[in-house]
């Protein structure tokens, strides 16, 4: 196994680059702590396993944006990792040594997605942008790959359960789970977001019975029970919600739409416009709670178990500004050794966070940088304060010295609106930092306080590099005389320094070319400046140009005292010695770094001491140091020590030297890319920090480096001369968020590729491919642009074509004598009556003399040269040589075989006869195929009048669309290939959901009834709807009324009544089903009006269901509706019709007896339109039946204070005899059916009575008069029926038998497997007491059986309420209130003394009563 070392052990601290934007899985933790997010091109490795982070490696050698990374998370292997990127590849690493251990190019176009199973330890799976899934297996390194789908994938993860299973998410919403043991084949496809999918996970534990009872779809709810073999998987989608499905099933049974929060406060730039990302985890050994991300940044714990709105809890509500202020777009969980478990997420305000899910509050924040490192400064006044100045347009100040949180830091952004290139502390007033950037702007922080930043009036015309506080000069200084006060200089590329005044910026900026001219008497232009720094008791400035020389002045006046000669590129920084602690020969040492690599340091301490009348050149240093390849970018004196020296060069490294010996110290090498900038810690004096373009701040410890001296290489310019001349072209990514493909140098610096000047901000930014970015090297002057060497352009021509007759060609390139003698031999050839000894023109060392003789020496310099082509490869130049010898067969078999046929050659075919071009178009035919050019093959079978093959072709390549388009236009409307054609269109379609197109195919091809059906398998509403129009204008009638009747269900579950019968009015032969409708409305207007069933959200009745004044009964309302909206009455004439409409509704069947409550009283409904059309047909035994059904329908379902209101609607006297007083109807049971119906009927009836007259006597404590209990003696006396209790008591006893047989059985299983010891000794006893237990209990059951079996069926089929519960109830209201006579409560004694020996009973009797 092939292994590549790569990038050592990070620093101490440092702040690294910022997570990739717009990935799915740009960030995992391994279960031994160490968390892996992608940057750039790079992947840095953070320990989080402490109660602190620290970043401790990196994994460098990807050419492009990292797009996945995820961890092994098996025992022995969590150290190896995988990551994939943009450019295409997927790279295995070991994370423990920071190596390379396989790259692997399998795919053709940018990888999305990536993902280690977590069942298999060999097996991860990726996926590009084109579709493509491919499986790396680690050990082996062999791929498979499949194409599920012609979609772009965002997202995709492999199942915690199921090796082979993989879900897909793609950028149209669609999820796809595959099974990648099966080559890929889809086993869903889950539709339900309407945009793209952003993640997904699974849930940890297999099986699907923890959420069903959850289900909030129809569909799924509808679906059927949950699978035992499936598992949940979440989806987080740009629509903003949060699915679940079910896998076994494939559809969702949850949905979570994000709630809008309210924003907190917190540094958000308003400019920017929020964006949606919706990150999804699902925390392993937590199968009820889910994590999403927000809109604004915030992460919500879902639980899964509750309803209602508020079924998430807050991350960071304990504290102000713990959430992240803008979108997250990864996150991962950590389950530690002491049973915690912690979350990471990453997101676009650039911050990681470490949350601690049992409190769901934030751990620790790590910061990262989204741009080149510009500025980093220590402030002189409050220790350990650092100022870093980045290319994202943001500025950061970090308490470095903080015990509590080594991450202390604030990010200010307000005012600022482009790259940070310049900071400058104030040397006395502790927390003001003055800032510069990149579109010419200064201004002035006060890190201290709330408010936004000073912004100065004077802008310059490009990028400010150096900023630096002086005493002031002319004008600034008049009147300041005696005073301690500064001034704030800027100097920018167009090579001015500005002076600002910090207590007056919108006042005017003073260009100090001025003062300098006016003071110095200079009359030519001054070279424009490119650095300044002013010595620390501000008497002298040093002022750094484009040409190379520095220019020391003196304050106030600007007075020049010298000029140093010795640069001879322009100077990037100077820097003055320390003035604390160290001799004072040192005071006056400066330190100056330009583009040729050598740093000098000077001694003027001479011109300061003594300053000269006239200014003096000096052209000797003080020291030279020399090591670095590249220019100087930065440098910073010790401040704990005498004349030491750490200088940041475009090499790549930071160089500490001892200034006086000119000897190097130590070389750090941490750094991927050139560095910018640099600073000694002011409180340690073996730590340095260094930023630059890798995007990253590291701190570095002078003694722990392994290096004394920079490395030797190349030097960069000469890279970047390479680099212009165009010799490296950039890749283009369409994926690519944001950032390009830049190689960066090895770490050593040997070697090294070349490096774009234009520093790539933004990494996560989507706004462009190729962001604009700022050129560290200070080019002051458009002069100074205008001299640069300019590209090469004859390297920009085309490439020259290849020629076609390359031998010939070749020998015209050899010495000269050799071509003179081949004059003398051609003319031999042309002159002489036989050619030369030797001399064949066209073939051999004279192959190149054919072009100059006969024809027939011709034909054979191009046989030679059709050799050559063959042995090279080059098919399609032998086929036109064959062209132009007038061999037209040869060459259209040449191309046939070797696929190189074109339409060129196709439209030449035609001169070699009909024949000859018809073979030819079915070669090209093929050859497109392999091509997969199905339409241009199509349309070349067309020009050959094949038009059935055509068709034939296009349909089998799923291009169903065209084929039918192209047998529309060329074929007969009656052709039975048009209807082949959209039946095998309308199956794909309907296979993919895409329902509606596969129903206007099956309309096209004639069969509506196959297009009424696929509309109605998505089963909503308008589908039902719509699919029994279809079906009705298609003359499929019993189709559309079957439609029609399931639609109208549904409305009618949903109480929307108008739109229901709107529905059945549409179709014949329904209107028994418009009674039901009209009957089952009126009862729920009727039970909702009474309160005791609840209001739909949004139903709809008609004007005559709704309540009325006076009230009538509930059959005469229906009487009266049905005649006056309906035409049915009792005059109907007597044709059938009712008997008809009767038969009808009894066909239909019943739902079960746990059915939900709209169900029910659809139920209950369907009885009372039979029994009111028995009514109106005289038959008073099915009416006295029906009715019976209807009320006791309620009853069994639990529904008491539901089935109360109806027996009161039905019959508002309480007399069951008395049906209708408007239209007199007595009932009379003449049947033994119908009496017993009647009975049960009024029975049920005085149970409801007798209840509200207990409930009334306990809450108004009114003693009822004895003419009163009289009439209760008399109406209750049907509750008291011995036969019916003598049913109830056997039905309890069985009831009671069988529990105790199943305890039973239950208890001897347990015995069977936890059998007893040997040495018990009532084990024999116990066993033959069981025994006979068993066998007496069963004969007990079998004579109780037996029993119940001689009983009448009429008391079965219609029976009373409980009698012994309503003798208790008797007897209560009889002790209590004295309602009862004393016959009747000796009889409910009698009863129950007689049937009541169940211990249920006897216990209740005893709490009851006594």
């Amino acid at each position: 196994m092939k292994i590549i070392r790569l990038q050592g052990a990070m620093a101490d601290r440092s702040l690294p680059a910022s997570p990739n934007w717009y990935c799915s899985r740009c960030s995992d933790v391994s279960s031994s702590g160490l968390l892996g997010v992608g940057a750039r091109n790079v992947v840095y490795l953070i320990d989080v396993s402490a109660s602190a982070c620290r970043v401790t490696g990196q994994l460098v050698g990807h050419a492009d944006l990292v797009s996945g990374f995820s961890f092994c998370q098996h025992a022995g292997q969590n150290h190896v990792c995988a990551s994939s990127s943009t450019d295409g590849s997927v790279r295995f690493w070991d994370s423990n040594s920071r190596t390379l251990v396989r790259e692997q190019v399998a795919h053709q176009t940018p990888v999305s997605a990536l993902h280690w199973s977590p069942v298999d330890k060999d097996l991860v799976v990726s996926g590009d942008e084109k579709g493509v899934v491919v499986c790396h297996w680690f050990h082996t390194g062999d791929t498979a790959s499949f194409f599920p789908e012609p979609r772009t994938i965002v997202c995709l993860t492999c199942s915690p359960h199921t090796w082979s299973s993989v879900a897909i998410g793609y950028k149209d919403g669609m999820i796809v789970l595959v099974d990648v043991s099966k080559k890929g084949e889809v086993m869903h496809r889950l539709r339900g977001h309407d945009n793209e999918i952003h993640s997904l996970a699974w849930s940890p534990v297999s099986g699907e019975s923890a959420l069903f009872s959850r289900a909030e779809d129809d569909e799924a709810a509808n679906g059927g029970s949950a699978g035992e073999h499936g598992c949940y998987l979440a989806s987080g989608s740009k629509d903003q919600t949060v699915r679940v499905w079910s896998t076994s099933r494939g559809k969702g049974v949850m949905t979570l739409k994000l709630p809008f929060l309210k924003r907190r406060a917190s540094a958000v730039d308003p400019g920017v416009k929020e964006r949606i990302w919706l990150s999804v985890l699902w925390p392993p050994g937590r199968p009820t709670e889910l994590v999403s991300s927000c809109f604004s940044g915030e992460l919500l714990l879902w639980d899964l178990t509750k309803g209602g709105k508020q079924r998430w809890t807050l991350f960071g509500s304990s504290s102000e500004g713990q959430n992240h202020s803008r979108i997250v777009f990864n996150t991962s969980s950590l389950r530690l050794q002491d049973g915690g478990e912690l979350l990471f997420s990453t997101s676009m305000d650039r911050e990681i966070k470490c949350w601690d899910l049992k409190t769901l509050s934030c751990c620790w924040t790590l910061f990262s940088l989204g741009g080149v490192v510009y500025s980093l400064t220590f402030s002189p006044v409050g220790a350990g304060c650092l100022a870093v100045g980045a290319g994202d347009n943001m500025i950061r100040v970090w308490n470095t010295l903080s015990s509590q949180n080594k991450y202390d830091i604030r990010t200010f952004w307000q005012g600022v609106k482009s790259k940070v290139t310049a900071l400058a502390w104030h040397p006395q007033k502790e927390g003001t930092l003055s800032f510069g950037t990149e579109d010419g702007k200064v201004g002035i922080y006060e890190v201290f306080s709330s408010r936004p930043p000073q912004i100065s009036s004077s802008y310059h015309r490009k990028t400010v590099y150096t900023l630096a506080w002086g005493p002031p000069v002319p004008p600034l200084s008049f009147g300041t005389a005696g005073k301690q006060s500064f001034g704030l200089y800027s100097c920018a590329g167009e090579g001015v320094i500005l002076q600002h005044d910090p207590a007056k910026l919108s006042s005017e900026a003073t260009d100090i070319d001025r003062l300098i001219k006016d003071t110095n008497d200079i009359k030519h232009k001054l070279s424009p400046h490119t650095d300044l720094s002013w010595k620390p008791d501000g008497k002298v400035v040093a002022i750094g140009n484009e040409d190379g020389c520095i220019d020391v002045f003196q304050a106030p006046n600007l007075k020049q005292l010298c000029s140093v000669q010795q640069h001879h590129k322009i100077i990037n920084s100077l820097r003055w010695h320390h003035q604390h602690g160290s001799a004072s020969e040192l005071h006056t040492l400066l330190a100056s770094g330009s583009s040729n690599a050598i740093v000098y340091v000077h001694d003027l301490r001479s011109v300061i001491e003594n300053p000269p009348e006239t200014p003096v050149v000096l052209t000797e240093p003080y020291r030279r140091l020399c090591g670095h390849t590249a220019k100087i970018t930065g440098m910073a004196w010790s401040p704990h020590h005498s004349a030491r020296l750490v200088t940041a060069s475009y090499d790549g490294t930071a160089q500490v030297w001892d200034v006086l010996e000119e000897a190097p110290i130590s070389n750090y090498r941490g750094h991927v890319g050139y560095l910018l900038s640099v600073d000694w810690s002011p409180v340690d004096p073996d730590v340095i920090w260094t930023g630059g373009k890798d995007f990253t701040v590291q701190e570095w410890k002078v003694s722990q480096q392994e290096f004394t001296k920079p490395p030797k290489g190349r030097k960069m310019s000469t890279l970047q001369e390479k680099k212009k001349s165009g010799s490296k072209q950039k890749k283009k990514s369409k994926s690519a968020p944001g950032l390009g493909g830049d190689v960066v140098p090895k770490m050593n610096g040997d070697g090294e590729k070349d490096l774009s000047e234009e520093e790539e901000e933004e990494v996560g930014s989507t706004s462009s491919m190729h962001p604009p970015g700022a050129s560290l090297e200070k080019k002051s002057s458009s002069v100074s642009r205008s001299k640069e060497k300019p590209p090469d352009l004859s390297l920009l021509k085309k490439k020259k074509p290849r020629s076609m007759l390359p031998l010939s060609t070749s020998m015209d390139h050899r010495p000269r004598e050799e071509l003179l003698q081949d004059c003398v031999t051609l003319a031999a050839v042309r002159h002489a009556s036989a050619p030369p000894a030797g001399c064949s023109p066209g073939h051999g060392d004279h192959v190149h003399l054919g072009l100059f003789a006969d024809r027939r020496a011709l034909r054979l310099m191009l046989e030679a040269e059709e050799e050559g082509h063959v042995q090279a490869g080059h098919f399609d130049s032998v086929v036109y040589l064959r062209l132009w010898s007038g061999d037209l067969q040869g060459a259209l078999q040449l191309a046939t075989e070797k696929g190189e046929l074109n339409d060129h050659l196709l439209s030449v075919a035609a001169m070699a006869g009909f024949e000859a071009w018809s073979r030819a178009v079915e070669a090209y035919v093929r050859q497109l195929c392999l091509q997969e050019q199905y339409l241009k093959a199509a349309s070349h079978l067309l020009s050959i009048n094949r038009v059935y093959e055509a068709v034939d072709l296009l349909r089998s390549h799923k291009l169903f669309r065209e084929a039918i388009a192209l047998a529309k236009a060329r074929l007969a409307p009656d052709e039975p290939v048009l209807k082949e054609l959209y039946g095998g269109w309308a199956a794909v379609l309907e296979k993919d959901g895409h329902l509606s197109a596969a129903a206007k195919c099956h309309l096209a091809a004639g069969s509506g009834f196959d297009a009424a059906k696929v509309i109605a398998k998505k089963n909503d509403v308008a589908s039902l709807r719509t699919a029994a129009g279809v079906a009705r204008i298609s003359g499929e009638g019993a189709l559309a009324q079957t439609l029609a009747l399931r639609c109208a269900k549904d409305l009618a579950a949903a109480q929307d009544w108008l739109t229901a019968q709107e529905v059945l009015s549409g179709q014949d032969d329904l209107l028994v089903h418009r009674l039901h409708l009209c009957v089952a409305e009126l009862l729920t207007v009727e039970l909702r009006d009474a309160g005791v069933i609840p209001a739909a959200s949004c139903s709809s009745t008609h004007t005559w269901a709704e309540p009325r004044k006076h009230p009538a009964s509930i059959q005469d309302r229906v009487r009266d509706v049905w005649e006056e909206e309906f035409g049915i009455s009792a005059n109907a004439p007597e044709d059938g019709s009712m008997e008809a409409l009767l038969q009808e509704l009894r066909s239909v069947e019943s739902p079960a007896p746990t059915a939900p409550l709209k169900q029910v009283l659809l139920q209950a409904s369907l009885h009372l339109t039979r029994g009111v059309l028995s009514w109106i047909l005289n038959d008073d035994a099915q009416l006295l039946k029906e009715l019976w059904w209807a009320a006791a329908w309620i009853r069994d379902a639990g529904l008491f204070c539901a089935s109360a209101e109806l027996c009161r609607r039905l019959f508002p006297e309480g007399d069951v005899g008395l049906f209708s007083r408007k239209r007199p109807k007595t009932l009379k049971g003449t049947e033994a059916e119908a009496s017993a119906a009647l009975s049960s009927l009024q029975a049920l009836v005085r149970y409801h009575r007798l209840y509200e007259c207990w409930w009334r006597s306990a809450a108004e404590q009114v003693e009822v008069q004895k003419g009163a209990a009289g009439e209760g003696q008399e109406d209750f006396e049907v509750l008291l029926s011995e036969p019916h209790a003598a049913c109830q008591s056997l039905q309890r006893s069985v009831q009671e038998i069988r529990e105790r047989l199943a305890a039973m059985v239950a208890q001897h299983s347990r015995a069977q497997e936890d059998p007893l010891p040997v040495g018990n000794q009532n084990s024999a006893e116990h066993s033959c007491e069981d025994q006979e237990t068993l066998l007496s209990l069963s004969s007990k059951m079998s004579k109780y059986q037996q029993q119940l079996v001689d009983l009448p069926d009429t008391l079965k089929m219609f029976p009373h309420p409980d009698v012994l519960e309503c003798s208790l109830v008797l007897l209560h209201l009889g002790r209590s209130a004295g309602a009862v006579c004393p016959s009747l409560r000796q009889k409910a004694e009698d009863l129950l003394q007689k049937h009541g020996r169940s211990p249920s009973i006897l216990n209740a009797y005893r709490r009851f009563i006594t």
